[in-house]
């Protein structure tokens, strides 16, 4: 991630250099990626309760795409406009920081709001009211029961994996500033698209595995996997 930061910096002080200035493109992506980076290290701590970290662990797939994958394609968009500057009207380049900022805010206030209601236990509010939550039981490998707080309010009853949105509409809004002349710059938002729709499926599977009776509950509660009305 700081690698992410530094890079992308990098790229900006290359169009510098062949510029003579810094187009507003460039400002643009540069501003939300640096957002979005500064957004996870403020998380970090809830970070070590997502997929990554509980089930995926720190094996090939998160090491190999922490050394490599960041560095090559999660920075390619500001890589493609040193050499492809753009300047943005001035509705577009504060419209696309705005809607940047308003995804970065939203994924991050959905992930709180979770992690506040499991640490309260429900004690607490979501969007000015008492959260609706479930309590779901489950039992580990050495037959001992246990139990979670599903979070049915908030962003977390709109749908059940409602921040994957967030996190892709974020990563198209850092890319259009690259304009629509080219299709390589999209890499990244169909790569990650695949990546959370397929994580969505892994998150259902595990869930309804792991909860079972009590996860068809909650889905009939919140009947939307990712995207509200449609899917």
């Amino acid at each position: 991630m700081m690698g992410w930061a530094v890079l992308i910096v990098c790229f900006a002080a290359k169009q510098y250099s062949q510029l003579g200035y810094i187009t507003n493109s460039s400002i643009a992506s540069l501003i939300l990626q640096q957002i979005y980076i500064f957004k996870f290290y403020l998380w970090e701590d809830g970070y070590f309760a997502s997929l990554d970290i509980m089930h995926d662990r720190f094996g090939y797939y998160i090491c190999w795409g922490v050394l490599s994958w960041i560095a090559g394609i999660y920075t390619f968009v500001s890589q493609f406009l040193v050499n492809h500057p753009i300047d943005l009207p001035p509705v577009l380049f504060y419209g696309y920081l705005a809607l940047g900022i308003f995804f970065v805010w939203a994924n991050y206030d959905a992930d709180a709001q979770r992690l506040r209601v499991r640490q309260t236990k429900g004690n607490t509010t979501v969007w000015g009211s008492k959260p609706k939550i479930m309590t779901a039981k489950y039992k580990t490998s050495d037959g001992k029961e246990h139990s979670s707080i599903l979070l049915l309010s908030g962003w977390w009853g709109i749908a059940r994996h409602v921040h994957y949105i967030t996190e892709i509409g974020l990563s198209f809004m850092w890319t259009v500033p690259a304009g629509f002349t080219y299709i390589l710059p999209y890499f990244y938002v169909v790569y990650l698209t695949i990546l959370l729709f397929d994580r969505s499926h892994r998150d259902e599977l595990r869930c309804r595995a792991k909860y079972g009776k009590y996860w068809n509950t909650y889905s009939k509660e919140v009947p939307y996997r990712v995207i509200p009305y449609i899917y």
